[in-house]
C-alpha cells in the first residue's frame, strides 16, 4: 500500500488532462514499482496494474506483456474468496482489465504517534507467513542470521531447501521505508502502532486465507510455499486485508509433484530474482547498500526472458483460479 501515499499534483496527473486515468476528475496520488493508485472518492482509491516488473525493490527497466491484467484478476480471485471465508477486506470490484477499486485508508508514517484513530487507516507492515524453508529464509539460514530453532527446526541435521516448516513461521518487515527491512515483534508493535492481540488476530487471518487458498489449489497439484500480505483498519476499526496477494509477485507456489521428486518446479517471479544473482548484480546492490554506497542501476532483461515472464505471469493465473487466460482488452 505505498501507493496510497499523497504527493504533488500536477495536471498530467488528473484523468482527463493528458493522462491514462481511471475517469475524468480522478486524481493520481502515486506511482510505485509495479502500479499506479488513484483518488476515485475521499472513501474509494483505484488500482491500475501496470506491466512493470521489480526485484530487490529495485524497477526493472522491462515491460511484461499481460503482467498487469494477471494480478488483477487473480488479486479478485482471492479477494472473492476473502469474502466466503467471511476475512474482512478492502477489495471492492474490478473496473477494468488491470484496475481494481478498493476502500481507501490514511498511510500515516508513525500510526503509533499520530494521535489518529485506528479507522479507515493503514498499518505499515507486511506480514509475511512461510511454510517451507525457501526464499529468503534459507539464504538467512545459510549465513547464519536466521537460526533453525527460530523456524522450530532442530540444529542436527542442518536444514534443508524446501523442508517443511513445522509450524508456519511469521515475521513483519517494514513497508514505508526504501527497502524493507525484517523487524523483531517490539519493533513491529512500534512501527506498526498495532498491539500483540492485533498481531494475533492479523496471524489468525492470515492462517485463515492462506488454508482457505491451499484448498482451493489442491485440486491443481500445487503448493503454497509462503507469502506476504498487507492489512489496515478499515472504517469501523475492524482488521482487514489490503492491496494484493496470492500472485506471482507476493507469493510463491511450487509444483507438487515436482515437489514429491525432490524438485522445486517455481511459480513466482524467483527465476527472475535467480537471473540477476547468477549475473552478479544481486551481490553487487547488497555490497552497494551495505557501505552506503550509490546502488548500481539494474540492468534490462533479455528479450527471450520477458517472453518467458510473461508466460509465468498467465501461466500463475491459470494455474491458481483454475480458468484459461484470455485478455479483456486493452489496459488502462
Amino acid at each position: 500500500m505505498k501507493g496510497t501515499l499523497e504527493r504533488s499534483t500536477s495536471q498530467a496527473d488528473v484523468a482527463g488532462e493528458g493522462s491514462s486515468g481511471p475517469e475524468t476528475g480522478a486524481r493520481k496520488l502515486r506511482r510505485g514499482k509495479v502500479k499506479e493508485v488513484w483518488e476515485i472518492s475521499p472513501t474509494e482509491l483505484e488500482f491500475v496494474f501496470t506491466d512493470d516488473i521489480s526485484v530487490f525493490d529495485k524497477h526493472i527497466p522491462n515491460a511484461i506483456p499481460h503482467k498487469g491484467e494477471t494480478l488483477a484478476r487473480t488479486s479478485a480471485f482471492w479477494f472473492d474468496l476473502c469474502t466466503k471465508e467471511r476475512v474482512n477486506h478492502h477489495f471492492l470490484r474490478l473496473s477494468g482489465p488491470n484496475r481494481m477499486r478498493v476502500k481507501r485508508v490514511e498511510v500515516v508514517a508513525n500510526p503509533k504517534s499520530s494521535g489518529k484513530p485506528k479507522r479507515s487507516l493503514f498499518i505499515p507492515l507486511e506480514c509475511i507467513a512461510r511454510y517451507y524453508v525457501a526464499g529468503s529464509l534459507w539464504d538467512r539460514l545459510q549465513k547464519g542470521k536466521v537460526k533453525p530453532s527460530e523456524c522450530g527446526l532442530p540444529s542436527s541435521p542442518a536444514p534443508m531447501y524446501g523442508q517443511k516448516l513445522p509450524e508456519p513461521m511469521f515475521e513483519f518487515t517494514t513497508k514505508l521505508e526504501p527497502v524493507d527491512r525484517v523487524l523483531a515483534e517490539k519493533d513491529a508493535l512500534e512501527v506498526g502502532g498495532i498491539t500483540k492481540k492485533e498481531v494475533s488476530e492479523i496471524q489468525e487471518m492470515v492462517l485463515k486465507v492462506d488454508r482457505a487458498m491451499q484448498r482451493t489449489i489442491d485440486p491443481r497439484d500445487l503448493l503454497h510455499v509462503d507469502g506476504k500480505k498487507e492489512f489496515g483498519f478499515d472504517e469501523h476499526g475492524k482488521l482487514m486485508v489490503l492491496d494484493t496477494f496470492g500472485t506471482a509477485d507476493e507469493d510463491r507456489f511450487w509444483e507438487l509433484a515436482a515437489f514429491e521428486r525432490g524438485q522445486f518446479h517455481e511459480f513466482s517471479k524467483e527465476f527472475v530474482r535467480q537471473h540477476y544473482k547468477q549475473m552478479g548484480y544481486y551481490e553487487k546492490l547488497q555490497a552497494a547498500r551495505a557501505g552506503g554506497q550509490a546502488e548500481p542501476e539494474i540492468p534490462a532483461l533479455p528479450p527471450n526472458l520477458v517472453q518467458e515472464v510473461s508466460k509465468l505471469y498467465t501461466t500463475v493465473y491459470e494455474r491458481l483460479t483454475g480458468e484459461r487466460f484470455h485478455s479483456s482488452g486493452k489496459p488502462a
